[in-house]
């Protein structure tokens, strides 16, 4: 039956060949077909707005939603190991797991860097299509191995980082391509306009597609990774997807909101949905709570989502990483040096709850400000807050402190932040530490500031 499929698309592709005004795009229809007859239970999606933005030519998807694999097209007969083809592929193999490459009649299947299975199912001979009917069990075999791939658990730190990376530079391509594009036909739908839009009315003002594509990416890949990172169902993967990634991840900035929102909701752009979701699918399959515990050594303190951050900048984009001085404070230093204030609060000022304490002036200000001019990631700001806790829990006060905390520190602790990414992840850090001390917060916003503790003070309104 299979061999029959075949023949009919090989008949079909000589048909559209014959007629002399063929493209690439002529052939796109009989290969959907096939393919949907190969593999009955799988659902094959092509659609030219979110190819026209740099996602392969098919996205075949399981019936239960979740990924299977790609297939990428190029023109009848064309040379698939072609130089003009390489940057395009290996971005694709990267961050892509299973994927087909093919010029209608040959199909390379890969694997990452590996390549499984290569087929010619025919032959252009001339102004003529030779069959190869010799090829054509091989050809079904192709298909069922790539039928067969289910994500595997990635079993070590730097491989989680180095996927992770892939996905997010996939995602910022796509992002910037959608958002330059001057095609608006390309466009379903504006939300990546629209957030950008936000971005510039409220952050920054002066940030190009490519910048805020990077932010974007970064933002998504590593936020998802904090959800998977502080699921419950850890040990399994259990149904976690981008749906209940909203359920796990804090949004107490609005604009994060949105960030995740739409990445997450049900109206997501589909322009990047198939990479969202392929990166749920890799996070479904990995433990990546247990893959932390391996991350910090068994002598070290460190917190994994904080240290992470650095080892996933390093795949992702080291000269931004040097350039901007992104780099892990160690847990042992920043526990000193939150201790350290505190002794000196309560010795050299008389202030006896140190950080904790909540005497005000004259002028109702909490007289103990706590600031982080570089607050990266959200460490030392974090660390206050777990020494706060523990204060307010030793003198019998664990029991006041959601209100201690709404009323009582987060109008004193304050962030400054030059870049978007870390300044995502501090929120998501703080609001992360205080939900794990029993502190959820409601709507409350956190003080942290998307701004250059260097430059002379202008007043840009609201930028929290």
């Amino acid at each position: 039956m299979s061999s029959k499929h075949i023949a009919v698309y090989l008949r079909e592709v000589a048909e559209i060949y014959s007629k002399g005004n063929a493209t690439e795009h002529s052939y796109r229809g009989a290969l959907q077909t096939l393919l949907k007859s190969l593999l009955p239970d799988v659902t094959v999606t092509h659609e030219p707005k979110r190819v026209a933005c740099g996602a392969p030519d098919y996205v075949l998807t399981r019936r239960n939603g979740l990924p299977l694999g790609y297939v990428e097209a190029k023109d009848l007969g064309a040379r698939l190991d072609d130089a003009r083809h390489k940057e395009q592929f290996d971005r694709y193999r990267k961050a892509l797991e299973n994927i087909i490459f093919t010029n209608y009649l040959e199909f390379q299947l890969w694997r990452g860097d590996k390549e499984l299975k290569r087929v010619e199912i025919a032959a252009l001979q001339g102004n003529k299509i030779e069959r190869r009917h010799n090829n054509f069990d091989q050809f079904v075999e192709l298909i069922e191995i790539f039928k067969s791939h289910d994500a595997q658990p990635i079993s070590s730190s730097p491989d989680l980082a180095q996927r992770m990376a892939d996905k997010a530079r996939l995602l910022a391509h796509v992002a910037e391509r959608a958002l330059t594009d001057n095609d608006n036909q390309i466009a379903e739908s504006k939300d990546l306009e629209g957030l950008m839009a936000d971005v510039k009315k409220i952050l920054l003002r002066d940030i190009t597609p490519k910048e805020f594509a990077d932010v974007y990416a970064q933002t998504i890949v590593y936020g998802m990774f904090a959800a998977r990172l502080h699921d419950q169902t850890a040990g399994d993967g259990g149904g976690f997807d981008r749906f209940r990634a909203v359920a796990l991840i804090p949004k107490s900035n609005p604009l994060l909101g949105k960030f995740f929102q739409y990445v997450i909701g049900h109206d997501i752009d589909n322009r990047v949905q198939w990479i969202v979701d392929d990166l749920a699918d890799i996070f479904r399959a990995t433990n990546v709570a247990e893959l932390m515990a391996d991350f910090v050594k068994p002598n070290e303190r460190a917190d994994p989502f904080i240290h992470f951050y650095e080892t996933f900048l390093r795949k992702y984009n080291p000269g931004e990483r040097k350039k901007r001085g992104v780099f892990y404070t160690p847990k042992e230093v920043v526990d000193f040096i939150v201790s350290a204030v505190d002794d000196i609060l309560k010795a050299e000022f008389q202030l006896a709850g140190g950080l904790a304490d909540t005497t005000k002036t004259t002028k109702g200000v909490h007289k103990v400000q706590i600031l982080d001019p570089a607050v990266g990631t959200g460490t030392f700001l974090a660390q206050v807050v777990e020494q706060i806790y523990a204060y307010e829990d030793s003198i019998g006060q664990g029991g006041m402190w959601p209100d201690y905390v709404k009323q009582e520190l987060l109008p004193r602790l304050n962030g400054f932040e030059v870049l978007m990414a870390p300044y995502a992840m501090a929120h998501l850090k703080l609001e992360m530490t205080l939900q794990k001390t029993g502190c959820k917060l409601n709507g409350e916003r956190l003080r942290i500031f998307l701004t250059n503790s260097l430059e002379k003070h202008t007043d840009q309104g609201d930028l929290s």
